[in-house]
């Protein structure tokens, strides 16, 4: 195998994929800014654009591994390209839907959509394409091109909404995925590192990870990352909508041309990205320096304090603003440790599967948060029990990182 001890961390593989988890991730941040349209436009209860939504996470999750495997077997670019397909199909599909039934259904399409074309696909390509000394780096910066996304994607559908029915910014959203794909040819790794791990089947991989407790902990663990940033993406902006505080006509938001809470909920959204950019690839850096089940360990705790102090706090447009900015420092911060976690532990040639499993665990989170928040406003008019069980489920994940064994199963004794 070649040195890349001295690879460059900027490459083009590292390049094309920021662009396609970008443009992917934009698209996927604003249907939180869809959900009173739609439901204004058919009279639907709130519950039913949440559970499509939910539904687009769980099938996120549950396509994740599945294109993982596709891609370690028949191609990376492969696998990426049938995922932007498909993504787009399920966002043209959705805007002919006029019933809650049909969205929840074509919802399927655009999680599998996502799912080729996000993390768990495109942070392998990456993973491999990395030194090990620029790994955990890499995995941070293109974590942090879905930040990027999340800082245009829900002001744009705002914008877009402005000037257009939901039904065309849904097609305008599946040309963007396909243009995307201009970027597929940067897409090349080289193979998995050792001669152990290209000699290793996928099952012996898998019945190796499940033995191990450090997968389940993991596995568990990443659960609440799912409930906590879904529910947020999709109810955060109505949430700010409804009980957020009036925004002072001739205060500073004001004069940037933010004057409804509508516009700040979406806004919220972006800046919990513009937040990330740098919390995202500052924890990076930092799980190249220290162990990174502590720093997950660390980032859960910390979630749990800020959400919680954000619900007993009267919400206003200050501490709007003052809880996007601090939890997005948070928010895709667990992405790359725990990718990385999973690269050192297994190993990268099955990296994308094994991430895939794991990240089927973040969309179980993401199906309830985002359901439960429907379902919860719908039976008592607010969002306050579901965001305090995001504040369990957070210690819970901070709870359960610590007894991750953090260290290469092959350098483990046997």
């Amino acid at each position: 195998m070649p040195d890349r001890s001295a690879a460059p961390l900027m490459t083009p593989v590292l390049l094309g994929g920021c662009i396609i988890i970008m443009i992917g991730f934009a698209i996927r941040a604003s249907f939180g800014v869809f959900q009173i349209p739609i439901a204004e436009e058919f009279g639907w209860l709130r519950a039913e654009f949440s559970l499509a939504i939910a539904i687009q996470n769980l099938a996120w999750g549950i396509g994740q591994p599945l294109f993982g495997a596709f891609a370690e077997r028949f191609g990376d670019r492969r696998a990426i390209l049938l995922g932007a397909l498909v993504y787009a199909a399920g966002l043209v599909l959705s805007s002919f839907a006029v019933t809650p039934e049909a969205h929840q259904w074509l919802e399927v399409l655009v999680g599998f959509g996502v799912a080729g074309t996000g993390f768990g696909v495109i942070l392998a390509v990456v993973g491999r394409a990395a030194s090990d000394e620029n790994r955990s780096l890499a995995l941070g910066i293109a974590t942090a091109a879905g930040s990027a996304g999340q800082v245009f994607g829900a002001p744009v559908a705002e914008i877009l909404l402005g000037f257009y029915s939901w039904q065309t910014v849904f097609v305008i959203f599946a040309a963007a995925i396909l243009l995307a794909m201009a970027a597929l040819p940067m897409m090349r790794a080289p193979a998995p590192a050792t001669r152990a791990e290209l000699e290793q089947s996928m099952g012996a991989a898998l019945k190796q990870a499940a033995r191990d407790p450090s997968f389940t902990l993991i596995f568990l663990g990443f659960f609440s990352c799912g409930y906590q940033l879904a529910f947020v993406t999709a109810h955060f902006p109505a949430m700010v909508t409804e009980m957020c505080g009036p925004i002072d006509p001739n205060g500073l938001l004001a004069g940037f041309g933010i004057t409804t809470t509508s516009a700040l909920g979406a806004i919220a959204i972006s800046l919990i990205g513009l937040a990330n950019i740098a919390g995202t690839i500052f924890a990076a850096w930092l799980g190249k320096r220290y162990s990174k089940k502590y720093l997950l360990a660390s980032i859960y705790m910390a979630r749990t304090v800020v959400a919680a102090a954000f619900i007993l706090s009267p919400i206003t447009p200050g501490s709007v603003l003052l809880f996007s900015l601090v939890m997005g420092a948070l928010w895709l911060a667990t992405v790359p440790l725990t990718s990385g976690l999973i690269a050192h532990i297994y190993g990268l040639r099955y990296m994308g599967t094994l991430y895939g499993i794991v990240f089927f665990s973040h969309q179980l989170g993401s199906f309830l948060g985002v359901w439960l928040g429907g379902r919860l406003y719908d039976l008592y008019g607010d969002y306050t029990l579901v965001w305090w069980i995001g504040v369990g489920v957070g210690l819970f994940s901070a709870i359960v990182h610590l007894p991750v064994r953090e260290r290469s199963l092959n350098l483990r004794p046997v």
